[in-house]
């Protein structure tokens, strides 16, 4: 009887002991410790890693735009098995970036379990991340957050299909660095536009900043009192300030042709939001006299907010467009 016993007893011990591999019944990385990960800048490939659990989430590149969607508008993408993917696995042992990214892959921990998703829809909600200069009373969008869930699930299991809950998969931050507002020259030009009136403007190789139907009073011959300069507001027809990025070199006879040329092309547009007097959305020129007949403009924009339509940034307390020089008769 002792014999059979022991028999037993060797049995459970045996079943009891721990080989290494998961069975598990839920998809769980709800700890706000373990962060989005991804193997190369396009995004193709974003994954999350347990010990021995993965989340990988596979989907064409560039779907992570540096662009803001509106609170009731997010990216939705149909999860498929071919370009939008979510699979879950899990290994016999620890698990790292080179299981997940490596071209040539370790041997190690083997996949003991995996699961796919059938169907469900991908979220995405974007939202700009900012720099924000308190004494300039400036802002500039330095990145974006994609907060990315999923939603409908249906996983297909080694031991049939199952229908999940919504989760959410997590945060994942893009840089962005379009928005050089950084002009060499302090020098402005300007010009009359059969499109967009009289303009001044200043511009980089790929980022331009215009004043288009300025009114012809802010830039007179002639000498404005000390510490009184001459002031306008922005609005939607008459001193309309435009921000415009560009996919090429700018040049330099760009902004007096007629029709606008169509190279570059203008990838980015964002418009100052129209002034309130004695807060915001003001243009400041202070007009001196450098010679006979000579006038020098210098050019202010004081607290100017640039919208693109779903997301805007602050230009500053005051913000130097430059300087024009002029001759009267």
């Amino acid at each position: 009887m002792k014999k059979y016993a022991c028999l037993l007893l060797f049995a459970l011990l045996l079943n009891g002991c721990d080989d290494g591999d998961l069975t598990p019944e839920t998809i769980d990385f709800d700890d706000p410790s373990i962060k989005i990960e991804y193997c190369t800048n396009t995004y193709e490939l974003l994954y999350k890693l347990k010990s021995q659990e993965s989340l990988l989430l596979q989907m064409p590149k560039d779907i992570l735009k540096n662009q803001a969607t509106a609170d009731d508008a997010p990216q939705t993408f149909a999860i498929n098995t071919s370009t939008h993917r979510l699979f879950y696995r899990t290994y016999d042992g620890t698990v790292a970036k080179a299981n997940i990214c490596d071209a040539i892959r370790p041997s190690s921990p083997n996949i003991t379990d995996e699961w796919y998703a059938l169907g469900g829809t991908i979220v995405i909600h974007t939202k700009p991340k900012y720099d924000v200069n308190v004494t300039e009373n400036s802002t500039r969008i330095v990145g974006y957050t994609h907060s990315i869930s999923f939603k409908n699930l249906s996983y297909s299991k080694p031991a049939g299909v199952q229908v999940g809950p919504n989760f959410v998969f997590g945060d994942i931050d893009t840089d962005f660095d379009d928005l050089d507002l950084t002009f060499g020259d302090e020098k402005v030009e300007t010009c009359t536009s059969a499109t967009n009136g009289k303009i001044v403007y200043n511009f980089n190789d790929l980022t331009s900043l215009t004043i288009n139907n300025i009114d012809p009073d802010l830039i007179a011959n002639e000498v404005t009192p000390l510490g009184t300069p001459r002031t306008r507001l922005i609005s939607a027809t008459q001193n309309k300030v435009i921000y415009n990025v560009y996919n090429g070199l700018i040049p330099t006879d760009y902004f007096c042709k007629t029709p606008v040329p169509a190279t570059p092309a203008i990838t980015q547009t964002w418009t100052g939001l129209d002034g309130v007097a004695g807060e915001s959305g003001i243009i400041e020129v202070t007009t001196t006299s450098v010679g006979p007949n000579v006038f020098k403009h210098i050019i202010v924009l004081k607290n100017v907010i640039l919208d693109n339509g779903n997301v805007n940034f602050k230009l500053g307390r005051s913000f130097l467009l430059g300087e024009l020089q002029t001759e009267s008769n």
